[in-house]
C-alpha cells in the first residue's frame, strides 16, 4: 500500500483548512490551496496576453505532479486535494497571469514528455533542472535543494554517505536525480555494487525502507527532512546525516515551442520575488534556505542559489 504523507507537521491545522477551502473551491476536480496572508498576487494584463490563445479561452494551465513528495507537493488528509509548497506558488502565480493552474496528479517518470507533446501546458514537480531534461523541455527556475539519505529510526544499517550504499539496498522514485548519483557512486563500490530498486513514487520507495527491505532511500532534502520530522513518520525514518549531495535548482517545465508561456510564467514567478509573496510561501512551509534570489531559465543555475553555504555536496 502506498504511503500518502500527511500535511506539514508544523502547518497540520492550516493544511485542514487549505485543503476544506481547496474543495469547496475547486468543484471540477482542480487542486490547489489557499493560505490567508496579507500580499496576494495582482493580475498582469501584459504576462496575461503572452499566455497562448487556447490557454486565455479555457481559463486555466494543466499542471502535472506526483503528489508523493511532501511538503513540496502531497494529497492532504481527503485524499484528493494536493497541497504543498508547490501548489501554493501555483495559486499565486495563477492570480498574476489571471487563470488557474490545475493540478493533475501523474507519474513522475512522464512528466517531460507530456509537456513537450502538449498533454500538459507545465510540470511543477520537485524536478531539478539538468541540461539532459532541458534538451527535452525549458525550464524556470524558482527553487533550490540537493539530495539526502532517509534510513530506518536507529540507522540499523550504519549509512551515514554514499560510500556506505555499497552493497546495500537502496530505494529511489525512477526517473529521478538520484538515479544518476547513485549510478555514479557505484564506480566507486568495486565489487560491492549498490543495489538500486526504483518505484513509480517515492511513497512506493519509503514503504521499503520502513519494512527493512532497503537500508536506504534517497530523495531531495525537503521531502527527506518532512519524513524524519513529521509526527506521523519520524519513529520510522531519520536523516543519514545533514548533507545535501549535488544541490541543484527546480524548474517548473514548459515545451519548448511554447516560449511566451515560459515568458509569462518566468515574469510571475519574478513577480512574486519582488513582492515578497514567495518569501511568505517559503517561510510558511519552513524552507527558506531553499529559496532563490532571481529567477532563471535553463541551465543559468549556480548563480541564483540563495543562503546554500551549507551544502556540501542532488528529484
Amino acid at each position: 500500500m502506498m504511503e500518502h504523507p500527511p500535511a506539514h507537521p508544523l502547518r497540520s491545522a492550516i493544511g485542514l483548512v487549505l485543503a476544506a477551502a481547496t474543495l469547496l473551491a475547486a468543484c471540477d476536480g482542480s487542486a490547489t490551496t489557499a493560505s490567508p496572508r496579507a500580499t496576494q498576487g495582482h493580475f498582469d494584463q501584459t504576462l496575461h496576453d503572452r499566455l497562448p490563445p487556447e490557454v486565455r479561452a479555457r481559463g486555466f494551465l494543466r499542471v502535472g505532479t506526483d503528489a508523493s513528495y511532501a511538503p513540496m507537493e502531497s494529497f492532504a488528509p481527503d485524499g484528493r486535494t494536493i497541497i504543498g509548497i508547490e501548489p501554493d506558488l501555483a495559486l499565486e502565480i495563477g492570480r498574476i497571469l489571471g487563470v488557474r493552474l490545475q493540478f493533475v496528479n501523474k507519474t513522475f517518470d512522464t512528466l517531460r514528455e507530456d509537456v513537450a507533446d502538449g498533454v500538459l501546458d507545465l510540470a511543477m514537480s520537485a524536478m531539478t533542472d539538468t541540461p539532459e531534461r532541458a534538451k527535452a523541455v525549458d525550464f524556470v527556475d524558482y527553487f533550490s535543494a540537493g539530495t539526502s539519505i532517509l534510513v530506518q529510526r536507529g540507522n540499523p544499517s550504519g549509512v551515514t554517505g554514499m560510500s556506505d550504499l555499497c552493497g546495500k539496498v537502496a530505494a529511489v522514485e525512477s526517473g529521478t536525480t538520484q538515479m544518476d548519483l547513485l549510478a555514479r557512486t557505484q564506480k566507486n563500490c568495486g565489487d560491492q555494487p549498490i543495489i538500486v530498486k526504483s518505484y513509480p513514487t517515492n511513497s512506493d520507495a519509503l514503504v521499503q525502507l520502513r519494512t527493512g527491505r532497503a537500508a536506504a532511500a534517497l530523495s531531495d532534502f525537503p521531502t527527506a527532512a518532512f519524513f524524519a520530522n513529521d509526527p506521523h513518520t519520524r519513529s520510522h525514518y531519520q536523516l543519514a546525516s545533514t548533507t545535501q549531495f549535488e544541490p541543484g535548482l527546480y524548474g517548473i517545465a514548459v515545451a519548448k515551442t511554447q516560449p511566451s508561456l515560459r515568458e509569462a510564467v518566468q515574469g510571475a514567478c519574478e513577480e512574486l520575488l519582488r513582492s515578497g509573496i514567495y518569501n511568505d510561501v517559503m517561510a510558511r512551509w519552513d524552507v527558506s534556505e531553499g529559496g532563490v534570489d532571481r529567477i532563471s531559465i535553463n541551465s543559468d543555475r549556480w548563480t541564483s542559489i540563495a543562503g546554500r553555504a551549507s551544502l556540501n555536496e542532488h528529484r
